[in-house]
């Protein structure tokens, strides 16, 4: 558990996110008073949110199609 100035939240956020993503409980607080709790998001079963999952990588065989667009365009 980690508490934070309102002021400082805002300037080392990106920092205190990755904190909560890592499963640590952030309090922000303004003017000594506590106004937010931030805490990592689990769900039930504990699946990683879809933007955290891997994708599967499609691939075509051939020519990349930037070269094909490239080579017409030198044509016309």
């Amino acid at each position: 558990m980690t508490t934070v100035s309102f002021t400082e939240f805002r300037k080392n956020a990106s920092a205190l996110f990755s904190s909560v993503e890592a499963g640590e409980t952030i309090y922000v607080k303004r003017h000594g008073k506590k106004i937010a709790k931030i805490l990592p998001f689990h769900t039930e079963n504990k699946k990683l949110p879809s933007w955290k999952k891997k994708r599967l990588k499609l691939t075509v065989q051939g020519e990349d199609i930037s070269k094909i667009i490239i080579e017409e365009r030198e044509k016309s």
